[in-house]
């Protein structure tokens, strides 16, 4: 049986650019949370560049960072992303960032050793757009099992609500 992983794009409209004064606060904890990223349970790769983040990348155009990370499962992404420090990082993310009124994240199972490219992460997060959640593309709040878990698609149950909202 082959093992999957779990992929995860997530893009976000800088309320300013990156260098300026209002922005100074999310640029000083990239360090932090990249380093508690790196080192939590469950953690495969994330996308960086030779300064060992994603800032400088601009897919969906320059106002937009983005992150993209694989994991060994969608409970150790949970885990990091709404049970660590990352939490701190969620909680401000309107000081930074700009609502979006469209998806803005996106999930999906990956062949374990597959390392996602920002053109497949770009379509599964295009595809979340126009079909909503499926089992090609989804989200926490309807995520679907690996397919090597066939059959078991629904949600899994996390044992705490999102501490962000």
């Amino acid at each position: 049986m082959q093992r999957y992983q779990l992929a995860q794009l997530n893009i976000a409209a800088m309320k300013a650019p990156l260098d300026s004064p209002p922005m100074a606060d999310f640029v000083a904890d990239l360090d932090r949370i990249n380093t508690l990223a790196d080192a939590s349970a469950g953690f495969v790769w994330r996308l960086q560049d030779e300064d060992g983040d994603a800032t400088a990348l601009h897919p969906f155009g320059e106002n937009f960072v983005v992150n993209m990370s694989v994991w060994w499962d969608i409970e150790s992404l949970h885990a990091f992303a709404f049970r660590s420090g990352h939490v701190e990082v969620l909680r401000r993310r309107r000081d930074w960032f700009t609502p979006q009124t469209e998806a803005y994240a996106v999930l999906w199972w990956v062949p374990q050793g597959h390392l996602p490219t920002m053109a497949e992460a770009a379509e599964r997060l295009a595809h979340l757009k126009e079909f909503g959640p499926t089992a090609y593309a989804f989200t926490f709040k309807e995520p679907f099992a690996s397919p090597a878990a066939e059959g078991q698609r629904g949600r899994v149950a996390f044992d705490d609500e999102c501490p962000t909202a």
